[in-house]
């Protein structure tokens, strides 16, 4: 089964609704932009990190458009000095490779180890996308969708406000 088979299975069994969207793959946002502007959805951006120790991760997820600088991240995640996880942490702890870091790797984490920062501003979204564990397509699901499988997954999240309105 491949990751996409497998994310679109997890979301059959939680009887959740979702489109999904064939496009090349696209490791970055700005690759995906023009896939994207035909999708009806809040789309997202995807950043994996550790703590300084590296014994703690985060996914932060925000909207796509949103630019954050560490230092300003750092400050308002109180979480001491962060970076960027390497990708064999990614492997690790969400089964993903870089350019496909998408909430949809929690599958994969079975200790429920990575911890969520949200974008406060995505609880306004109606629908939102991610990868589905692969970069060559983007599914859709509802905000409520996206709770549904977040309190699934078992893994603790907390919605910030990650930037100044």
């Amino acid at each position: 089964m491949t990751k996409r088979e497998e994310v679109l299975k997890y979301l059959e069994d939680l009887d959740i609704t979702y489109e999904i969207y064939e496009h090349p793959p696209v490791p970055t946002v700005e690759d995906a932009l023009p896939y994207w502007n035909k999708i009806d959805a809040t789309h997202c951006k995807n950043l994996f990190f550790r703590n300084h120790k590296g014994n703690r991760h985060y996914l932060v997820i925000l909207k796509h458009e949103q630019q954050l600088k560490i230092r300003d991240l750092e400050q308002r995640l109180k979480q001491g000095k962060i970076s960027f996880a390497s990708p064999q942490r990614m492997e690790r702890y969400l089964g993903l490779a870089g350019g496909a870091v998408s909430v949809f790797g929690l599958v994969n984490d079975r200790d429920n180890h990575v911890h969520l920062f949200l974008d406060a501003e995505l609880q306004s979204a109606e629908k939102i996308s991610f990868h589905p564990n692969e970069n060559a397509a983007t599914v859709v699901i509802s905000f409520d969708s996206f709770l549904k499988y977040l309190d699934w997954s078992g893994n603790s999240y907390e919605f910030i406000t990650l930037y100044d309105p």
